[in-house]
């Protein structure tokens, strides 16, 4: 779907795209590990972090909050940390230190003083989100958590439930850090999505473009015109 030339509505992922929970996550697993004296390699975590989430998000639902524990159990194990599993809560407990980006708050009231209307599109529960969002203290016009819909992207029920309470597509624009997460479901369901890849990432073969790619919150933005 091509951008909209009036965009009236911009929803946001949260993590990745507003949060830079890969520096978060480090931060917690470095200082949990170093209880231990266990030193953590940034390259190595990032990674599982990632795909480990990924695995656990795609069984049965269960809150956010359980996934990162049973992620920091995995991810203990595959690095040889003999973290005890009843001391992975220091995951869940960290998402509140987890840092925006500085971009992120300029972006945001850039878009409020222009009058669009904001929502946040977020794989988390409700209660780690309303943490999070002390790091992000802007009015949001809507907030679609996996908590809310039970399930986590990629599935489309976040994108379903937010489409039915705008009242349709139109004029809605979708602001994403993850590929698979937020482009592929937007694409599949018609919904103009901008990709921020800040790393600079290559489609691998048979991934469709994003309708829009940029490498930040602020080239975003402009080009949505604001």
């Amino acid at each position: 779907m091509p951008i909209p030339r009036n965009v009236t509505f911009v929803t946001f992922d949260v993590y990745g795209t507003l949060i830079d929970w890969d520096s978060g996550a480090f931060d917690a697993f470095s200082r949990e590990a170093a209880r231990d004296g266990f030193e953590m390699d940034r390259d190595a975590l990032v990674p599982l972090f990632h795909s480990i989430q990924q695995q656990i998000q795609a069984g049965s639902y269960e809150l956010y909050a359980e996934v990162l524990r049973r992620t920091a159990v995995q991810i203990a194990e595959e690095l040889g940390w003999p973290l005890e599993p009843s001391r992975s809560g220091f995951l869940p407990d960290s998402v509140q230190r987890w840092p925006a980006f500085r971009e992120a708050n300029p972006v945001l009231q850039r878009l409020v003083r222009a009058g669009v209307s904001l929502g946040l599109i977020a794989n988390i529960d409700d209660k780690l989100l309303g943490l999070t969002r002390r790091h992000i203290p802007h009015d949001f016009d809507l907030v679609v958590t996996a908590q809310q819909v039970r399930s986590y992207k990629p599935d489309p029920a976040h994108f379903k439930e937010c489409e039915r309470r705008i009242g349709g597509k139109r004029g809605w624009v979708h602001i994403g850090s993850s590929y698979h997460h937020d482009v592929e479901p937007c694409l599949k369901g018609r919904i103009p999505v901008v990709w921020v890849n800040r790393t600079r990432a290559q489609l691998e073969s048979g991934q469709k473009r994003p309708d829009a790619e940029v490498t930040s919150l602020r080239e975003a933005v402009r080009l949505l015109g604001f």
